[in-house]
């Protein structure tokens, strides 16, 4: 009874959260007069024969340029890897992740050999490796999983309901029970940015760190990576993050898909990222 009674009360706080601020900045988002619909950046889905969308949010002005906004507002996808960030989170903040320095150490499996070996908590988010957060999922288990879920209200369902986990424990954000739009990915990343996820500053931190691939004199870029399988049986890429130039945030999304189970995404998503983000005008601190 107190567990279900502080879920409610968690609840009724999002609830004010979200009406007080998520909300609005999403009506304000989608207002016609910041949303520039980009068409030029299909080009860069057909040389790779993929279909998807792209969306980039201007921080400071509060502009939109978006490629196909029909699915980047309205279609949701499996998270794969991109559920790290939520994971990452709700380990530390648990404190089943101790710190981003925990090891966990390797099962023996043989997989791919970046994930073959004992991994801490940052070296596992930059090499994606599953079967560290897997074991992460199954140690925070499934009720403080649902719990921290429901106060991100996160993916793509009914709302008025409390979050439930439709699957196993360590595959739910794989095997396509739990699905988030592009829009709810870019917001998620916005809102790490700025500390305001319901998380200790430090934990948000700390996955912001681990998100840093580039750091440079003209610009500092940080994202994560998601490859999975949708339940067409289609490949699904996702890349979602920040690029941030003299010290000015944009938001980016990038969601792609092939009818090809065996499309390898691994390369495809960040070129693609750095041929529309480059187009746009990044990457020589101009922005």
């Amino acid at each position: 009874m107190k567990a279900v009674e502080a879920r409610n009360r968690n609840r009724n706080h999002f609830s004010y959260f979200l009406v007080s601020v998520i909300i609005p900045f999403l009506i304000a988002s989608c207002a016609q007069d910041n949303v520039k619909k980009d068409d030029s950046l299909k080009k860069y889905f057909d040389e790779n024969h993929l279909t998807g969308c792209f969306a980039l949010l201007d921080n400071g002005t509060g502009d939109f340029t978006v490629y196909n906004l029909a699915r980047y507002r309205d279609s949701a996808y499996l998270p794969a890897s991109t559920f790290k960030i939520v994971n990452s989170l709700i380990g530390l903040q648990t404190g089943v992740i101790s710190s981003d320095s925990m090891i966990i150490p390797w099962d023996g499996v043989v997989r791919r050999p970046e994930w073959d070996k004992d991994l801490t908590m940052y070296q596992a988010f930059r090499v994606s490796a599953v079967p560290y957060y897997q074991e992460v999922a199954r140690r925070i288990g499934k009720e403080k999983m649902e719990y921290w879920l429901d106060s991100l209200h996160y993916g793509a369902g009914k709302k008025d309901t409390l979050y439930k986990i439709k699957s196993t424990i360590d595959t739910f954000w794989l095997d396509n029970s739990v699905k988030i739009t592009p829009d709810e990915n870019l917001g998620l990343v916005k809102r790490l940015y700025f500390n305001e996820l319901p998380f200790f500053k430090l934990y948000q931190e700390k996955v912001k760190h681990a998100m840093l691939f580039e750091d440079n004199a003209n610009y500092r870029l940080a994202y994560k990576t998601g490859w999975g399988t949708t339940d067409k049986n289609h490949a699904l890429g996702w890349i979602t993050g920040w690029v941030e130039e003299n010290k000015h945030p944009y938001f980016f999304v990038l969601n792609v898909e092939s009818a090809d189970p065996n499309y390898n995404m691994t390369n495809v998503r960040l070129k693609m990222l750095k041929d529309i983000l480059k187009q746009l005008g990044f990457f020589e601190g101009k922005m």
